[in-house]
């Protein structure tokens, strides 16, 4: 693989406009390339040269990865191409600048022009790189002072005699060595003659009464691996026990300045906070103590992986400057690189150790307070693997793929075998068997549309993991969402086939009830599926679809994050969905299913929740964004909320118009549709994906995309307006097809909607991609458990 593609595959997403635009040097000295070639200059060293090349090889292979920290300045003789120097400007910082000193020569002004670039781009570079090591330097002082309370918090709710206002006498602390390497140590200490035994996590507190209260004159933390025999772990062991010898946290005072806010985001939670404020004093509850161990556990792993992205993005640009200033000697047959890159060693870039001593830090620290000393543990926590990819997926994607198939072609044959299209069951069918087995068509339609979303944000670098704030390694790709879908159909087309019968039992005069009821007991299966508690079929997605749409259930009461209101969108287009929901309750619970028949539309009850269940989706996305609008103080939410609104409304008067029919009706539903459809395709082409910009570098679309054919987004942007455009003629009733029933007519359009989602989809990613490249956003925001009243304290 090329350097180029190499480099864009690793660099992180949402930072690659701070990254060397290594492509625009390489077209640079392609330029430069081309007019040698154009002009027979020599581009090939001689003799003399290649001794030269040799000395710059062997120097290149020592300076490239920035380890080596050369020093000293450069020597000056007949042969030097460049002059750098590093100018110093305003808060200690450097901007480097390369003089060219062969521009006189023919052609130099390609060399000019590419020295200039080239020095843009390593400014950037120590500019973004700088300003992100200062960033989380800050940040790591924030967790030392979360960990400073964690442990105080620990020694008071382990030790719950070291208290403010009470005196005690002499301390004894007698330790138990263990036998091995298989126990850790154990600490029995003796306060007032009451012996208590420590917990793995050994304190030594030795105190005394002092004037105004008790203060914590040492606090030393021993703790032994259960894992030491070998020889590595045990020298991390003997380390962590130097550590711990020199360790001296903050005084357990420190407690009195902090306020806790380890409450999870609940319902419960949320009506509390706005009765009173969110963050209350400790209340030495091991429970308590449980939940911000967890919190600031997960704050460490997040914090170590944007150092270690950190680190990242330090080396691959520093490859990338070793890789462009070969190019350049070779082209050129200069000995330019030396000089150049011993600059770049001796930059912040190169000589900046902050982020490597903070990563052996942190590590040190995880492991010694949330691994009990087990280095193994305390990196898999650290370092989460990455998803494999696995051949019996593919395998049986294919297979059911295949089955899938099959099956269409078998209802099909039958169908027309029987000449079942002209029976005079074919109504009584439609009214009946046909909207149970819609909703799988339904489900695995969307499902099919989001599987290759994923296949194209992956193709396209769209980091949707982290915007959607998967646990790293649990997302579902492509063909895991396929395996899904294709699954289902299987078991839906199966269960159609099997229930392809419009004939009586002429003894009996109903159906078989084995076979009425298997579209029961498929979605029974499904739902089992869906909140089945064990480990199979993606437990980890299928937990986290079932937490989001319960906050959607629950809006507002729940802090909105995308992935609820993203969910809550795909929500919006599954109308026909809960419908067939409610339909199976009133079939199968109300209605004579051995006969095929029901009275659902005559019952008052049925029509109302016919109603209501359509606008749930949509109202929950209201109150979604009345959260938003609140606590963001985003006037954009408020309007983004009356378009939902509006919807409600639309959906309320078209489900009358069908119920009651009549031309106020029509009227009524014709006028709210053909507002919330303007409305609502405004709103998805210009705020959701960011289109239809006049001055944007792309006229009419927006300065970022990532499809270069641009006539990709002109055709969306069409498709959206006509797919919006559908529902308006079940309103005016433009559907009379006679070879179409009602029920399929509704089943068609509803698919039609499906097919705009996954289309909207794909732009709102997009666009949210962009927002994140632009703010360099690459991580999610963990709240921390510990509030200090005090900043200036410690």
């Amino acid at each position: 693989m090329k350097f180029g593609k190499e480099l864009a595959s690793q660099m992180v997403q949402e930072w690659q406009a701070a990254y060397v635009d290594y492509n625009q040097l390489k077209k640079l000295l392609k330029d430069l390339l081309r007019f040698r070639q154009n002009h027979a200059l020599p581009s090939s060293p001689g003799p003399a040269a290649r001794q030269r090349s040799l000395t710059r090889r062997l120097t290149m292979y020592r300076a490239f990865s920035g380890l080596t920290g050369l020093r000293g300045s450069p020597r000056k003789n007949e042969d030097e191409a460049i002059l750098v120097s590093a100018v110093e400007q305003e808060g200690s910082d450097y901007r480097y600048q390369t003089m060219f000193l062969r521009s006189s020569e023919e052609g130099g002004e390609y060399e000019l022009v590419f020295f200039r670039k080239l020095d843009e781009e390593f400014n950037k570079v120590v500019k973004f790189y700088k300003g992100k090591v200062e960033e989380v330097k800050k940040e790591a002082e924030q967790l030392s002072k979360q960990m400073d309370a964690l442990i105080a918090l620990r020694i008071r709710v382990d030790k719950p005699y070291v208290g403010v206002g009470h005196g005690f006498g002499p301390a004894e602390v007698r330790v138990a060595a263990p036998s091995g390497n298989s126990a850790p140590a154990t600490v029995i200490a003796s306060v007032n003659g009451v012996k208590q035994e420590s917990s793995p996590f050994s304190i030594i507190v030795l105190f005394s009464n002092m004037k105004g209260g008790l203060h914590m004159d040492v606090i030393q933390e021993v703790e032994m691996s259960t894992e030491g025999n070998s020889v590595g772990e045990q020298a991390s062991a003997e380390k962590n026990r130097k550590d711990s010898r020199s360790f001296r946290p903050a005084s357990i005072d420190v407690l009195d300045h902090v306020k806790i806010n380890v409450d999870p985001d609940t319902p419960v939670s949320t009506l509390r906070n706005v009765i009173k404020s969110s963050k209350s004093d400790p209340s030495f509850s091991k429970e308590e103590l449980t939940k911000a161990e967890e919190k600031l556990r997960k704050a460490f792993v997040e914090f170590y992986q944007q150092l270690r992205l950190l680190k990242s993005y330090c080396f691959l640009n520093m490859l990338a400057f070793s890789k462009i200033m070969k190019k350049y000697d070779k082209i050129t047959s200069r000995s330019a690189s030396k000089s150049y890159l011993e600059m770049v060693d001796k930059s912040y870039l190169g000589t900046s150790d902050e982020v490597n001593k903070l990563i052996e830090r942190l590590e040190a620290t995880f492991i010694k307070h949330f691994a009990n000393g087990n280095r193994r543990k305390g990196m898999k926590s650290l370092r989460p693997g990455h998803k494999k990819e696995r051949h019996r997926t593919t395998f049986f994607l294919g297979l059911f793929t295949g089955c899938s198939i099959a099956l269409v072609a078998a209802i099909i044959v039958s169908i027309h075998a029987r000449n079942l299209l002209n029976h005079e069951g074919r109504g009584q069918y439609m009214d009946n068997i046909f909207p149970l087995y819609s909703l799988f068509g339904f489900i695995v339609l969307h499902m099919i549309m989001y599987g290759s979303n994923t296949y194209l944000w992956r193709r396209f670098r769209v980091n949707y993991p982290f915007i959607f704030g998967f646990k790293p390694g649990t997302e579902l790709g492509f063909r895991e969402v396929f395996l899904l879908a294709s699954g289902l159909s299987v078991l839906a087309l199966a269960a159609v086939l099997s229930n392809l019968d419009m004939e009586m039992d002429p003894r009996t005069q109903s159906f078989e009830a084995l076979t009425e009821l298997v579209p029961l007991g498929l979605v029974t299966v499904v739902l089992l599926i869906t909140f089945c508690p064990f480990n199979i079929i993606y437990r980890s997605s299928r937990f986290f679809l079932l937490r989001c749409a319960w906050h959607c259930i629950c809006a507002p009461l729940y802090k909105v994050t995308l992935s609820d209101f993203f969910l809550a969108d795909q929500l919006t287009s599954q109308v026909q969905g809960f419908r067939s929901l409610q339909f199976y309750v009133c079939y199968y619970g109300w209605g004579d299913f051995k006969k095929r028949s029901n009275r659902c539309r005559e019952s008052n009850v049925y029509e109302i929740l016919y109603i209501v269940v359509a606008i749930i989706p949509f109202w929950s996305r209201a109150l979604q964004c009345l959260r938003r609008l609140f606590e963001e103080k985003d006037t954009m939410q408020g309007l983004n909320c009356l378009k939902y609104f509006s919807t409600v409304v639309a959906l309320v008067m078209r489900t009358i118009y069908d119920l009651r029919r009549g031309p106020f009706w029509k009227v009524m539903a014709a006028s709210t549709s053909g507002i919330t459809t303007i409305y609502s395709t405004y709103w998805d082409i210009v705020i959701d994906w960011g289109l239809l910009q006049r001055n944007a570098r792309n006229p009419w679309l927006r300065d970022k995309l990532l499809i270069s054919n641009k006539a990709v987004y002109f055709v969306a942007i069409v498709v959206n307006i006509l797919l919006r455009l559908v529902w308006m003629q079940l309103v005016l009733d433009f559907n009379e097809a006679p070879f179409l029933h009602r029920r399929a007519m509704v089943a068609v359009v509803a698919c039609l909607e499906i097919l705009r989602r996954g289309i909207w989809n794909f732009f709102r990613l997009e666009n949210e991609h962009f927002n994140n490249v632009g703010k360099y956003r690459a991580f999610k925001s963990v709240p921390l458990p510990f509030h200090y009243e005090d900043e200036k304290i410690m």
